[in-house]
């Protein structure tokens, strides 16, 4: 899969910007300011109806401007679509072959998307919510069946905190709810344990062609309760001994949405004891990893890095493009990038200049 031609309109600070990309690699290239970033949100924004920037879509539309729109000419394989999204006041619109779309998954069956962005060098050392949240987005991208779960289970616990939350609790319904949750959460809690199994079993080859050193990186994954053939029992047994501090806080203490994993290099963890360049590395590569989880070469996600380059030394430099060579479309930003058979965007203050 790949993005042909995208054209935004009043998107961000971008007036108007028309481009035809390369399938394979793409270079944006431009100053501080002049919305290289901009740009390949826009291309994200194509995968998952989302922004990686904001949850306020008003934020997309250029200051002053009614509407904005972005859109785009996608291959997968030999069959060409179009996708165009247009942002109102209403909300938005989203259209795939001029038809309005009646669920955001039929995207993400067009365009899959992996992307880098400069605070993931933080990964490791964030909060849990951010590890959760990329587990989450690369599972649901590779299984729409997870994504399923996971929205059938953050509306279960909304309605558990809410059952919480009243004055006389109600705990049969408490109880009713609770059984639920425990139902979803074993297939949920399957599906983290096999993902991240199926990464620890390439992710050292990925860090080796990174840095050529052989070492030994691993994702450590804390499931609430190993999933196994007693996890109902063992996660009702769980529920049961929070009841009482859940009752107390009026709130949902334990369970699949507070789970959390570390990652180690060379058996010590990486938040801890990692330097800066260290988690930068390892990080790039977790990130790109899903790539080649992919079974159906055509099905394989476009690559984003945004501002990466900077950070990394000539040497690491050398071996993430050439590492990138082995993906399919790949997009990089950057003030400065000295790339060879690469396609170039420039980007100035007056818009675009190839």
């Amino acid at each position: 899969m790949y993005v042909k031609e995208l054209t935004i309109k009043n998107f961000r600070n971008h007036n108007y910007l028309t481009y035809e990309f390369s399938e394979k690699m793409n270079a944006i290239i431009g100053e501080n300011g002049v919305g290289k970033t901009n740009l390949v949100e826009a291309i994200y924004y194509l995968s998952l109806a989302r922004s990686f920037r904001t949850r306020n879509e008003e934020e997309l539309v250029k200051i002053g401007k009614e509407s904005a729109s972005i859109e785009a000419t996608t291959f997968n394989g030999t069959t060409k679509h179009k996708i165009k999204v247009v942002f109102i006041k209403e909300g938005r619109k989203i259209f795939i072959d001029d038809k309005p779309i009646s669920k955001l998954s039929e995207l993400s069956k067009l365009i899959n998307i992996i992307l880098f962005e400069p605070k993931d060098v933080m990964l490791f050392k964030g909060p849990p919510s951010n590890r959760r949240n990329y587990l989450d987005i690369s599972i649901s991208k590779k299984s729409p069946t997870y994504l399923g779960y996971i929205s059938q289970y953050d509306k279960l616990l909304e309605e558990r905190n809410a059952i919480l939350k009243q004055d006389k609790v109600d705990e049969t319904l408490l109880e009713a709810t609770t059984e639920m949750m425990v139902r979803l959460s074993g297939p949920i809690v399957s599906y983290r344990q096999q993902y991240i199994q199926d990464i620890n079993n390439i992710l050292d080859k990925i860090v080796y062609a990174l840095t050529g050193e052989r070492v030994h990186a691993k994702i450590e994954y804390e499931p609430f309760v190993p999933y196994d053939s007693n996890f109902e029992e063992n996660a009702k047994k769980a529920f049961k001994r929070a009841q009482e501090s859940d009752l107390k806080k009026k709130a949902t203490s334990i369970g699949i949405h507070r789970e959390d994993f570390e990652m180690s290099l060379n058996n010590r963890k990486i938040a801890s004891f990692g330097s800066q360049g260290e988690n930068r590395i390892v990080a790039i590569a977790l990130k790109l990893s899903p790539f080649f989880l992919i079974e159906d070469k055509e099905k394989r996600p476009i690559v984003i890095l945004d501002d990466v380059m900077s950070e990394l030394d000539k040497n690491h430099q050398d071996r993430l493009i050439e590492f990138l060579r082995k993906f399919q479309q790949v997009f990089i930003t950057g003030t400065k990038l000295d790339l060879k058979d690469v396609k170039t965007c420039v980007l100035t203050r007056k818009g675009e200049k190839a």
